[in-house]
């Protein structure tokens, strides 16, 4: 007895550039498993559908996965535990904000504050810079970095992993 084919999801189309409406389910995934190029799914309504990119991408909340045939999969993006960084002055969540990307961590930039994965380490140095922090439970959709999706690596808990003059 041979199972019917899955439906394929062959294309990503961003948000904004398609519409909800046009969806036929949802997927509701955490930061690292929005990053793909070939998986099965079931979605939240029941659909079954193979993710079959050309490349791993980053899929963003409000997504949509241009299924074969017509329709959509919305991509939600999952609340997961963070860390918030706020800071009394622009400035200083600008300092914060450079010391983050010094060491290659993604990070969700909002006006007045910034969003990480927990890591004491991390945390510890932040609130010796000034940084208020606090924990919570929220989507991650971090910044994509300037070359791109790049940094989806985890990067080293304490270091850079890579050498050159800063």
């Amino acid at each position: 007895m041979n199972e019917p084919a899955l439906p394929r999801a062959t294309a990503v189309k961003r948000s904004g550039e398609w519409r909800a409406a046009e969806a036929r389910d949802t997927l509701t995934l955490d930061y690292d498993d929005r990053h793909r190029r070939r998986h099965r799914y079931a979605a939240e309504g029941g659909l079954s559908f193979l993710l079959d990119l050309p490349e791993a991408v980053v899929l963003r909340d409000g997504d949509g996965l241009a299924l074969e045939g017509g329709g959509y999969v919305l991509v939600r993006a999952a609340p997961e535990p963070l860390v918030e960084v706020a800071a009394e002055s622009p400035a200083l969540l600008a300092r914060l904000a450079w010391h983050l990307g010094n060491r290659h961590l993604p990070t969700r930039i909002e006006a007045g504050r910034l969003l990480i994965r927990d890591d004491h380490v991390i945390v510890e140095m932040l609130r010796g810079l000034g940084a208020a922090v606090r924990r919570v439970s929220e989507p991650f959709d971090p910044e994509g970095g300037a070359y791109g999706e790049h940094n989806r690596q985890p990067s080293p808990p304490h270091g850079h992993g890579h050498h050159h003059d800063h």
